[in-house]
């Protein structure tokens, strides 16, 4: 098994050994973070999201941290042998399951650029487009192999904000790192601005998220909060993303508030 994944910080790093083959994810990889028709979307997306509705970060940090976090998921899912069937249902091999995280989570969000409302399903066309260019780019990708590819990275972004439930593992994990990026950080920009709405508030509260290899599971997703507003992080945020995830059974989330006192006890703890 390879180095456990939080000794090496968020940050994707195709030097390391990991627990999947990721020669074509490293590979796409560096095409994904300097195509320029993507970084403008991610930026395009912000202004419906943070200038006009107010909403905390959905722009270039947001997908980066969204990425990192999915594929450090991912990694520790596959260090503690569960399957995957997003890329193998489609007859694609194991490589292809990284390059389908990696993919859904650079693009998920696009849909903002329509509207903040129903993003998930505007975001579909934008991102078909851009798979049909990026992906005609790789020569282990012939056409029918693309369209599978398409099609599993369509299916994760759709089910990552949606009724629809995740019908693979990769779109579990796509809807569950969505949800694990809820630092203050994110809500630096409208908090700054005035905003107090519970989002905001709630984001303000969370110190740190860690995610590393779990004892019972293989997944141990450890959140720090320095108030009881981050409870709303947490119990209706993440918790509603892990709900029919399918990754119910594989991650273990505790939540601690680390400046609980006397009158604060109720959420000393939570753990789901």
């Amino acid at each position: 098994m390879a180095e456990p994944t939080a000794t090496r910080g968020y940050e994707y790093d195709p030097d390391v050994e990991h627990n999947f083959p990721d020669e074509r994810l490293n590979t796409i990889l560096p095409e994904i973070l300097s195509d320029p028709e993507i970084e403008t979307y991610l930026e395009a997306q912000n202004v419906n999201a943070v200038t006009r509705k107010g909403y905390n970060d959905h722009g270039p940090k947001h997908i980066e941290i969204v990425r990192n976090r999915a594929l450090n998921l991912y990694d520790l899912l596959k260090g503690g042998d569960v399957a995957f069937n997003g890329a193998a249902d489609q007859g694609l091999d194991e490589a292809d399951e990284a390059v389908i995280v990696a993919l859904a989570a650079t693009l998920h969000d696009i849909g903002h650029v329509v509207h903040r409302d129903e993003h998930a399903y505007y975001s579909i066309p934008l991102a078909a487009d851009i798979l049909d260019r990026l992906l005609a780019e790789f020569t282990f990708y012939d056409t029918r192999e693309a369209v599978r590819v398409k099609a599993e990275v369509l299916h994760a972004i759709l089910c990552h904000h949606t009724p629809e439930d995740p019908l693979t593992t990769e779109a579990g994990v796509i809807r569950v790192a969505d949800a694990l990026d809820m630092e203050r950080g994110r809500s630096r920009i409208p908090y700054e601005k005035g905003g107090r709405g519970i989002n905001t508030l709630s984001s303000q509260a969370i110190e740190n998220v860690s995610l590393q290899p779990g004892d019972a599971r293989p997944v141990l997703v450890e959140i720090e909060m320095i108030n009881a507003a981050g409870v709303y992080q947490v119990d209706n945020l993440l918790k509603a993303k892990l709900k029919n995830s399918g990754l119910e059974e594989y991650v273990r989330i505790v939540a601690i508030n680390t400046k609980a006192d006397a009158g604060d006890q109720l959420v000393e703890r939570i753990e789901l």
